[in-house]
């Protein structure tokens, strides 16, 4: 009888000081209605990934990191930090990287806890702990540089004010030798899924997942190939441990007895969450970032093709149950053209399908816009283009996955001087696109620069940027649509030579994600009666 009328006093009370509330903070004139929309404000907090750059003793890798200015307008995010912290790597007993091991699977303390670090590797904390490209200020970015073989992956996070559109970018130069090239990457955030299409565990390849934990837990991770026929044979690469704040490479053609060229990998954490990126090396192309595709969707968009690209290949896949069959168009400066040979694309479900379209631009922007014959159709689908520059010896890759829609915000870092083209494709027919383009102040100084252009719907465009005035170092670019503005897609391009070799990078420009949706609270008493 106690504890029951114990229980009436409490729920009593409980009632009492909702409504004391409600009454407090409710509006006046009686009871509202129910809460409906919300509102838009920055996040407080994020976080970004950046694998080892490179294992090659000719590499220069810069580190460049900016917030937007006036990003967290709207809210109380204080003054904010932001920076990047050198992770631990798993190596085998030989001291050398796990990765040109097969996958180490997770092994179990005395306690009958995840261990961490397989019993056949250990992990190597990194050689410096000192923060790499801490950020002060929003609107400026900053740099780091590094020629270290043995250079760390990154774990960063950024609050308050920084937080808001943080974004860092890792450029590796490789002067020599099987990786020589220019390496770019958009350090990702973590997550628990990723689909990279166009990955290959062929002799001519030497293909590297990259997985970095950030959390303080241990990470479990499988690793599935696919290729042409479906699943690859062989596959070792389930039940992966990725100890807390720690990086793990793992070469790709060590989870398969079926060497494959074009390929897809899934990345799923079935335990915590991980970053991921593929570094891939070509004995003739040269290297690059392969960055997760977006999400799976019945249309894609891949934006960015260079105007003299001499080679492009399409790897795409279905990855669910059902088949895709997609209508294949080129947004070109001057509307969309379908390649010939190749109106329609049929993908059969969990399996690969490689289409060479050799040099597809014919000298003119382009990105590509694949859409599902069928307007009603819901099947998603993965894809991604490797694309090269150059001829004979003198050639160089990159790699362009398929992308989100710039919503609010997308950024682009480490832009020098003239190196770098900014392409822009609004894919639908009748819906232009307006968009603000603003170049930040420089790292050793300059005034930030805004231009606005239209891209008519159904069009792509690639665009020199606009620079910042008595720019000195490197700079920011921020693109931004304008309200009712028709859907956008971005990417930008850097070029930096090599003795002769037109070395090139790819980055898709996805939305920053910069701000999230509050719904609105609102008082409903109903909830607390039958």
């Amino acid at each position: 009888m106690k504890r029951t009328m114990m229980s009436l006093i409490g729920v009593s009370a409980a009632l009492a000081a909702v409504t004391g509330v409600a009454a407090v903070t409710g509006p006046a004139g009686g009871a509202p209605d129910a809460p409906r929309g919300g509102t838009r404000l920055p996040v407080q907090r994020s976080a970004l990934l950046c694998p080892a750059p490179t294992s090659s003793e000719v590499g220069d890798t810069t580190y460049t990191a900016f917030a937007p200015k006036g990003a967290a307008a709207g809210a109380d995010t204080g003054k904010g930090t932001a920076q990047l912290l050198p992770a631990g790597t798993v190596r085998d007993d030989g001291g050398a990287d796990d990765a040109k091991g097969k996958g180490k699977k997770k092994t179990k303390g005395k306690d009958g806890k995840d261990a961490g670090a397989d019993s056949a590797g250990q992990t190597v904390p990194p050689r410096d702990t000192k923060p790499v490209a801490p950020l002060r200020q929003a609107g400026r970015p900053v740099t780091a540089t590094t020629d270290r073989p043995d250079a760390p992956a990154l774990v960063g996070t950024a609050d308050g004010s920084l937080a808001p559109g943080w974004t860092v970018q890792q450029t590796t130069a490789v002067a020599a030798g099987s990786g020589r090239g220019l390496l770019g990457l958009g350090c990702t955030a973590p997550d628990t899924t990723f689909w990279f299409p166009g990955v290959s565990t062929a002799t001519d390849r030497q293909d590297y997942v990259h997985l970095t934990n950030p959390d303080d837990t241990p990470a479990v991770v499988d690793l599935e190939l696919r290729g042409k026929d479906g699943a690859l044979g062989g596959s070792a690469g389930e039940d992966l441990s990725v100890p807390p704040h720690t990086t793990v490479p793992v070469l790709l053609s060590t989870l398969t007895s079926a060497p494959t060229t074009n390929a897809a990998l899934h990345v799923a954490a079935r335990e915590g969450r991980v970053g991921a990126a593929v570094q891939a090396s070509d004995g003739k192309l040269g290297s690059d970032w392969l960055p997760p595709a977006a999400d799976p969707s019945p249309s894609v968009v891949l934006p960015g093709i260079p105007k003299d690209a001499t080679s492009v290949r399409l790897v795409a896949l279905a990855p669910g149950e059902a088949d895709a069959d997609l209508k294949v168009q080129l947004a070109t400066p001057t509307g969309m053209i379908t390649p010939a040979g190749l109106e329609n694309l049929h993908l059969k479900s969990g399996m690969t399908t490689a289409v060479d379209l050799k040099d597809l631009t014919k000298g003119e922007a382009g990105s590509l816009v694949l859409t599902p014959t069928d307007s009603d159709s819901k099947v998603p689908v993965a894809a991604a283009l490797r694309v090269t520059r150059g001829k004979g010896a003198k050639q160089d890759m990159a790699f362009i996955p398929a992308t989100r829609p710039v919503v609010e915000r997308a950024t682009a870092v480490d832009n020098r001087g003239k190196d770098s083209t900014l392409s822009l494709v609004a894919p639908e027919k009748g819906k232009d696109a307006e968009v603000k383009v603003t170049a930040s102040a420089g790292s050793g100084g300059g005034t930030p620069v805004t231009k606005t252009y239209t891209i008519k719907g159904g069009t792509s465009v690639d665009l020199a940027p606009p620079r910042p005035a008595g720019l000195k170092g490197s700079y920011a670019l921020t693109v931004e649509p304008r309200s009712g503005s028709g859907p956008v897609y971005a990417a930008r391009m850097l070029t930096r030579p090599q003795g002769g070799v037109p070395a090139f990078t790819v980055q898709p420009l996805p939305d920053d994600r910069g701000s999230v949706l509050v719904p609105t609270a609102g008082q409903d008493l109903s909830v607390l009666t039958d």
